[in-house]
């Protein structure tokens, strides 16, 4: 499939991204862990053309008092935090000031873990190679908080795909992930939503209809 710059769309975008990726190999028993919510439907994409199993990947970053794009770290599905030691220690972060971003991005991250999943268990990590996907990557900031949290939880290795993202980001997270696949790297990414003809924002109920047809299509209980 050739790459249209901009994509198309999100679940074009995902089609040439599996492309891609079927060309770097097998990915026997790979899970595919996309990062909602934008990076579902690129994740759906990839996980359909490959055979493979897709599920997602909540990320919250936590911001840090004034400026919540700074992250002092972030927390994952699966209990796993992560923190930045040296943003705290820099910015002089109190620990009541962690306490309270951690139970307010907590609850947040529960809520879309039960919109998403339901009473669905979490896949399986440990030992599997896994494909962490989103719709790009601008700071890279929540990709890297991914992959950390998936080293955490034991995954075999770590693959991070995503159609577009700034050459400075991937760089970052070649030095984090066994493999970057990444479609399009230009110098002057300036937002995400640029290099595509619809960036819509995926809604919470796309999330849950392409889960729910996934997981059917692969014969698990949804």
């Amino acid at each position: 499939m050739s790459v249209t710059i901009p994509f198309p769309d999100r679940v074009q975008a995902g089609r040439a991204l599996a492309e891609r990726l079927a060309q770097e190999g097998a990915w026997n028993d790979a899970l595919v862990l996309a990062l909602p919510r934008g990076g579902v439907p690129v994740g759906y994409e990839v996980a359909q053309r490959l055979g493979l199993e897709l599920d997602i990947l909540v990320v919250r970053k936590l911001g840090t008092p004034g400026n919540r794009e700074l992250a002092m770290g972030a927390i994952a599905s699966g209990g796993v935090r992560v923190m930045n030691e040296d943003i705290v220690r820099y910015i002089h972060v109190t620990r009541a000031e962690i306490d309270g971003t951690i139970a307010q991005e907590t609850h947040e991250l529960q809520r879309r873990e039960q919109a998403y999943r339901g009473e669905r268990p979490r896949p399986v990590v440990e030992g599997r190679a896994v494909i962490l996907v989103d719709d790009g990557l601008a700071t890279g900031a929540t990709m890297r908080a991914a992959v950390q949290a998936v080293r955490k939880l034991g995954a075999g290795s770590i693959t991070v795909a995503v159609p577009v993202a700034a050459p400075e980001s991937v760089a970052q997270l070649e030095r984090m992930a066994e493999r970057v696949v990444c479609l399009h790297m230009p110098h002057d990414l300036y937002a995400i939503g640029r290099w595509y003809v619809n960036f819509d924002q995926t809604s919470d109920q796309q999330v849950v209809e392409l889960l729910q047809r996934a997981w059917t299509r692969k014969g698990q209980p949804v």
